[in-house]
């Protein structure tokens, strides 16, 4: 594994490159904060944002349809780059961000909002797709755990700054101006990558696979709506449920009919029968699912079981975010010692254990074992994220590195949104059944379980209604990280059926 080296890339060489890949490096970092900071700038504004558009009942979908969009659009984005360059899909993904920016910033009500906030995915889709694809082009498989630590400092950095930014914006000038802030950000990452990113690539015809990219659009949309959907707009036991679920299988069967025909598809036949590729994007699906039970359900949890504030809820969560890019810069040398498979396996065990930890916290649960537990599953997530990304583009040339790294970044996003429908039903329905099962001198006082927060908030915490509310908010919390044990263990499985060794394109020459 020591002796790997990178495939030559269509980059300038020499010390030209040497000197601009720093001020690449900073266009890609500038680039990631973009994306990194959307939502929870978003996030805190929400109060003030309804307050003037109205729409409270819609505001989840200026996430949601984010979410969707730009999940769907990587893999696409990510075979684009590998057609017509990594440069031009990248602005072209910075453009239609900013110009998404500024129409949020424009907008005069929330359907208008949520529409605007589909362009900003359209364009955030890219930047998730090719940053990564970029940092894999100039730097060797000994530098890219470094790079990738950067990479993902800026969302560490974004989970502190961007509620920090949002707040003082929405109370002091005016929640529009958290759109604005993009533009100059955008701007200038847009010059440094002009300037400084230069491709030499064979330009000659291609046959772009239009109708496969609207198959897997719809295709992708579809799945997705019915993931976030589920259990809200309607219950995970019903006939609509059904009725997605024979679309979507209908759908994948169109759409795998499309790409097989495709001269060149969207997404290779290859992408799917290489055991290595699917091994770590099977792997990949289980860490976005995973990172989603703390993100949904942790800030919650502080404020309502252990009693803390917003703010301090909010660094509890954060508290990740110190130690996954720490162990995403040290996997570069455990990865060229044991392999790329080994050091994910490392990672997984980790993650399992900080999430089994949360098992055996006495009610209401001390903060500083949150935060404890918090930075341990980053450290586990760091050490499984950068050696299955930099592995899978270890394996393939330049002209597909942007597929596989598509391919990676799409399945950390879906397996997001398939732990947020996993968890989400997990807690419900541990919740419920508290509520059902209450003793009988209490079950008139209590809640429905989408008033249990307001209930909490109204009642004194020694009052016999918020113990029992906040044991059983305990409760279902516990169930959630049981169900984080469950995936984690899946995912180790899968590792352990992943071949150890990542063939590298230089060796198969």
């Amino acid at each position: 594994m020591a002796g790997e080296q990178v495939k030559e890339h269509p980059m300038e060489g020499g010390p030209a490159m040497g000197m601009r890949r720093n001020w690449i490096l900073a266009a890609l970092m500038l680039t990631m904060a973009l994306a990194a900071m959307d939502n929870t700038i978003v996030a805190t504004a929400i109060p003030q944002i309804v307050g003037d558009l109205g729409g409270f009942s819609l505001f989840s979908w200026l996430f949601s349809i984010y979410l969707l969009i730009q999940t769907v659009t990587i893999p696409i984005y990510g075979k684009l780059a590998d057609i017509f360059g990594r440069k031009p899909i990248l602005i072209l993904g910075i453009s239609i961000f900013l110009l998404g920016s500024a129409a949020c910033a424009a907008a005069w009500n929330m359907h208008s909002l949520i529409a605007f906030r589909g362009l900003q995915a359209v364009g955030a889709g890219s930047i998730m797709a090719t940053v990564n694809t970029i940092a894999g082009d100039i730097y060797t498989i000994k530098e890219r755990a470094k790079i990738q630590g950067w990479l993902s400092s800026v969302w560490g950095m974004s989970a502190i700054l961007g509620p920090a930014i949002g707040g003082a914006l929405a109370d002091y000038a005016s929640w529009r101006w958290i759109f604005l802030i993009n533009i100059p950000i955008g701007l200038g990452s847009i010059a440094l990558i002009a300037h400084f990113l230069h491709e030499n690539k064979v330009h000659k015809k291609h046959r772009v696979d239009w109708l496969g990219a609207a198959a897997m659009l719809i295709t992708g949309t579809v799945i997705m709506f019915g993931l976030l959907q589920g259990g809200q707009g309607w219950p995970w036991l019903s006939f609509t449920t059904l009725g997605f679920v024979l679309v979507s299988i209908l759908l994948v069967a169109v759409t795998m009919r499309i790409e097989r025909r495709a001269e060149e598809p969207i997404l290779p036949r290859w992408v799917w029968s290489r055991r290595v590729l699917v091994g770590a994007n099977l792997a990949t699906i289980g860490m976005g699912a995973l990172t989603m039970g703390p993100n949904m359900f942790l800030p919650v949890f502080a404020q309502s079981v252990t009693g803390v504030g917003a703010i301090a809820a909010g660094f509890i969560l954060a508290s990740m975010s110190i130690t996954w890019p720490l162990s995403s810069g040290l996997a570069g040398n455990l990865y060229l010692r044991v392999g790329f498979r080994n050091t994910a396996i490392c990672g997984i065990s980790v993650a399992i254990i900080g999430a089994s930890t949360f098992l055996f916290l006495p009610f209401p649960g001390p903060v500083w074992s949150l935060v404890a537990i918090q930075m341990t599953l980053g450290a586990g997530f760091g050490l499984i994220a950068t050696p299955l990304l930099i592995g899978v583009q270890s394996t393939v040339e330049w002209g597909q590195r942007g597929v596989v790294t598509g391919t990676n970044m799409f399945s950390r996003y879906f397996g997001q949104t398939l732990g947020a429908a996993i968890f989400a039903a997990i807690f419900n329905s541990r919740l419920t059944e508290q509520m059902e099962h209450a003793p009988a001198a209490l079950r008139s006082a209590l809640p429905a379980v989408d008033k249990v927060m307001e209930t909490l908030q109204h009642h004194g915490p020694g009052s016999a209604v918020s113990l029992y509310l906040r044991e059983a908010f305990f409760d279902a919390t516990r169930n959630v990280y049981i169900g984080m044990v469950a995936i984690g263990l899946l995912t180790l499985l899968i590792l352990l059926l992943t071949p150890a060794k990542f063939t590298d394109a230089e060796e198969r020459r």
